[in-house]
């Protein structure tokens, strides 16, 4: 595929299939960002790698349905699965298996031009659990234009014991909008030694110790903050009959940015991404199709 132009949107790291009690569904953090930002009308790529296998065959055909562009490199390992429980309300508990394809994404010609032309990126923690997909983040970041007028997020997605101190705080300085749900807050406040004070206050101190320009976080039923310097927003979550919650808070994260890049301010586009995350949950999987109404919600309204 080719790439066209320089306000390119990118999920660099896991693609894979979490493995479902109703059959397999397309998954993986950033793929999920890709996807959804690709909905909301984004030049947007997914960036992984799969395996010799049919399983990678079908991470890419499905893609390619999707309409979402992908760099998918093929590398000698299994493509990814992820199996996954669901409580009776809905929420997963997840088995990721490892030494997987994309455990082992390598950094080509092709994903450092697309990263010369990227604008906004979303990467996480599970993939840099080994060293070759996190050195391949790290070179992808170096790549991109040195400016502020990029989106950097680090979804902190903490996954099993997938991820160490060091990691945490290299990608908290490396972003500049961090994403976070409230049990992450709390074992990352424990990791870095202040577990005393309450969520918000652990907000304002990641804000300012690590200079970002936007903090989200994201507290299940109870509702989401957005942190920007000298200000905070808050909206409840709505409520909605559950199918699932896989994918909620990337489908956050991907409209957040959508409408950033589309001109919205900070709180239209947290009232966006708390819509969008919402009907996420009615559906199963993490990349449900969008009804023409909703899609309409993306405005580009201040």
């Amino acid at each position: 595929m080719q790439m066209t132009n320089d306000d390119i949107v990118v999920g660099i790291g896991e693609a894979l299939w979490d493995i479902l009690p109703d059959g397999k569904k397309l998954g993986g953090a950033p793929a999920n960002f890709a996807y959804h930002c690709a909905r909301c009308g984004l030049d947007s790529w997914a960036v992984s790698a799969i395996g010799e296998d049919k399983l990678g065959e079908e991470i890419a055909e499905q893609l390619s349905e999707k309409k979402v562009n992908y760099i998918m490199e093929m590398v000698p390992y299994p493509t990814g699965t992820v199996q996954v429980e669901l409580s009776p309300t809905g929420v997963p508990t997840y088995e990721i298996k490892s030494g997987v394809a994309w455990d082992n994404l390598p950094f080509t010609p092709r994903i450092e031009e697309l990263a010369r032309k990227t604008r906004a990126v979303s990467f996480g923690s599970l993939a840099q659990r080994s060293v070759v997909t996190r050195n391949t983040i790290d070179a992808f970041l170096d790549a991109m234009p040195q400016d502020n007028d990029r989106f950097i997020v680090f979804d902190v997605n903490l996954r099993q014991n997938f991820y160490t101190p060091e990691c945490l705080e290299s990608s908290m300085e490396r972003c500049n909008i961090l994403k976070i749900n409230d049990e992450e807050l709390i074992a990352v406040s424990r990791m870095f030694g202040y577990p005393g004070i309450d969520l918000k206050d652990k907000c304002w101190l990641l804000l300012g110790r690590h200079n970002l320009k936007v903090l989200v976080l994201t507290c299940g039923v109870n509702g989401s903050y957005v942190f920007t310097p000298g200000h905070v927003s808050f909206l409840p979550t709505p409520n909605v009959q559950v199918a699932d919650t896989i994918g909620a808070g990337d489908s956050f994260s991907a409209v957040f940015v959508s409408s950033l890049l589309k001109g919205c301010s900070v709180p239209r586009a947290h009232h966006n991404a708390v819509y969008y995350s919402a009907f996420v949950c009615t559906q199963h999987g993490a990349m449900p199709e969008y009804p023409e109404s909703l899609k309409e919600q993306v405005s580009v309204l201040p």
